[in-house]
């Protein structure tokens, strides 16, 4: 029984062992990682510090084209920027240019086709009008109601009153008409 507490002791001390060196391991490599995390930790500030110095420079750039911030510059400078801003200014107006001849572009086929439209609404308004009239025609017996207003309306003149274009002078009123009134 000796023997195999022996070997039992042996086989627990070699696996007490293995575990100790996968401890040590363990422990060596997590101190690996913490140098791997402050690898990062420097990358990422590096990083960062890169990204202030382009921000920086962008808002730099942007107060030198909106005319802030020009003291420092020289005249060669100051050529440059204005170059710069023409070609910038020239580009903005080509497209602002583009944009307006799509918008008349637009607008003139949009004319076009309201007055298509307006064309064909005028047709059947035409069209409906038309047989409007020969049912009227139907009704009345051969006679039109707008030709029967038409001959109404010829009767009288804008005031409401009858036309007398009908009556021919009579020579007995003429006399009439040379002799003056006198009021007494």
């Amino acid at each position: 029984m000796g023997d195999v507490t022996d070997v039992i002791s042996s086989m627990l001390s070699s696996s007490v062992k293995a575990t100790i060196e996968r401890y040590k391991k363990a422990c060596s490599d997590s101190s690996g990682a913490g140098s791997a995390s402050e690898a990062n930790a420097q990358f990422y500030q590096q990083e960062a510090d890169k990204l202030r110095v382009q921000i920086s420079n962008l808002q730099n750039n942007n107060k030198l084209m909106m005319g802030e911030s020009l003291g420092s510059m020289n005249a060669k400078d100051l050529k440059n920027l204005e170059t710069k801003l023409e070609k910038g200014i020239s580009k903005i107006r080509s497209k602002k240019n583009e944009l307006l001849f799509a918008e008349i572009e637009y607008m003139q086929k949009r004319e076009l086709d309201l007055y298509n439209n307006n064309q064909l609404l005028r047709a059947k308004i035409a069209e409906s009008e038309r047989n409007q009239h020969s049912i009227n025609n139907v009704l009345h017996g051969g006679t039109s109601y707008d030709s029967m207003q038409q001959n109404q309306q010829q009767h009288f003149d804008s005031r409401g009153y009858f036309q007398v274009t009908g009556l021919q002078p009579n020579n007995q009123y003429a006399q009439q008409d040379h002799m003056s009134l006198q009021l007494v």
